[in-house]
């Protein structure tokens, strides 16, 4: 199972993209994909209800937008030459520390969605930013 949110930028529902690759919408479920849901055992408990519901849910086209997959995001926190080789690249030490730095929220988007450079902008890093989640007890990634 894999978490989306579905529809247009502000109004995204949530789904999954079932074991089959079957994209379904899960709003009957009657929870987004934030916080609460992620230290509640969203995940488990969203797998139970879909033992019981998976076939009564309505399937999505796959033309329709996917939008970020995790909603209400209150911070986004990066690590930096994260990578030996990325270093290198940069023509910059390997850090004997982790170099962490913020990103604002507003630049959360969905996979296909258009990058909107900032009124004024000239260019934009070389680089896109792929988030993830990690929970260490129940193991939970994206």
């Amino acid at each position: 199972m894999k978490l989306i949110r579905i529809g247009h930028a502000g109004n995204e529902r949530p789904g999954v993209i079932t074991a089959q690759g079957k994209r379904i919408d899960v709003s009957a479920f009657g929870e987004d994909y934030d916080a609460a849901f992620l230290s509640s055992d969203g995940l488990k408990r969203l797998s139970n209800w879909l033992q019981e519901h998976e076939t009564s849910c309505p399937e999505v086209d796959s033309n329709e937008r996917l939008g970020p997959p995790i909603s209400q995001v209150s911070k986004i926190v990066c690590v930096g030459l994260n990578y030996a080789q990325h270093a290198k690249e940069s023509g910059m030490e390997v850090p004997s520390e982790p170099v962490l730095f913020f990103k604002a929220t507003s630049a959360i988007c969905g996979p296909n969605d258009d990058l909107i450079i900032p009124k004024g902008g000239e260019k934009t890093d070389w680089e896109v930013e792929t988030g993830s989640c990690h929970r260490q007890k129940s193991q939970l990634r994206f």
